[in-house]
């Protein structure tokens, strides 16, 4: 018994199987290349779809497929400021109204102290 124990192993560790009699997945290799030159090939399903970009696996950047086109970028909207928001809200005259009611009581304030 103490021959086939398998003392000193971890779950997960090694697999004990072996590829004889099996058939895998079929598969196909993509090659990338990145801005900095550098080439390399992932393995997919054959029947996954290919990604235009990877990340690169020397430097990180973004690697773009060989004899792919670079992606078309996806169109942003322009940030909105607080004060686009702000003027979404009031009107020129409505915002020079309530500055001047904040002026009043400062000013007030100010001479109640003085």
């Amino acid at each position: 018994m103490a021959e086939r124990a398998l003392r000193g192993t971890r779950l997960g560790a090694t697999s004990y199987e072996n590829d004889r009699n099996t058939d895998l997945a079929p598969r196909k290799t993509v090659d990338y290349t990145c801005p900095k030159g550098h080439r390399f090939t992932v393995t997919l399903a054959a029947e996954a779809e290919v990604p235009m970009t990877w990340e690169c696996r020397n430097c990180g950047t973004t690697a773009l497929r060989v004899n792919g086109e670079a992606p078309q970028p996806k169109p942003t909207k322009a940030p909105r400021t607080h004060w686009d928001m702000l003027m979404e809200r009031r009107t020129i005259e409505d915002l020079e109204e309530v500055l001047a009611e904040r002026l009043a009581i400062l000013r007030a304030q100010r001479k109640k102290s003085a």
